[in-house]
């Protein structure tokens, strides 16, 4: 199995403020995609939408301020059985994010633009912990035509 993984620090926040960003929808539609519904709840499922398409998470773990796990159930089908996780950590002035995408079948093309949209996404979260606004879809850097 393959899997994208990426490593993001935001000043002037927590890790428990992150968290928040990543577990409410006004908090996914703040630094992902505005068009963001469903319960953030564990076993709640979260519903992603983008110009091109999008794809449901199924939250399979929350542990406050440290902790996000999520499944895809829906979506492209290079997605589906994969595995979302932010974990969090202070370390001085700063909230550690480190973010993996793990279970990727096989390393195809698709598979590169999500880990630079990954990327993207991940400095639109720092920017939405360190100003207040992040930049979510569609408002965000178009790296292709698959958005």
């Amino acid at each position: 199995m393959l899997n994208i993984l990426h490593r993001v620090g935001a000043t002037s926040t927590s890790p428990d403020a992150a968290f928040t960003a990543l577990t409410t929808i006004d908090g996914l539609a703040g630094w992902w995609t505005r068009d963001t519904t469903g319960s953030a709840d564990v076993d709640g499922v979260i519903a992603f939408r983008f110009p091109p398409g999008g794809f449901d998470m199924k939250v399979l773990e929350l542990v406050p301020g440290k902790r996000v796990l999520w499944e895809v159930v829906d979506g492209p089908p290079e997605w589906i059985g994969t595995h979302v996780s932010f974990d969090l950590r202070q370390e001085g002035e700063y909230t550690i994010i480190l973010f993996e995408h793990r279970g990727w079948a096989e390393e195809v093309e698709f598979m590169y633009h999500c880990s630079t949209k990954w990327a993207s996404y991940l400095l639109s979260l720092k920017q939405l912990l360190e100003t207040g606004e992040g930049a979510p879809s569609p408002d965000d850097v178009q790296i292709s035509d698959w958005h």
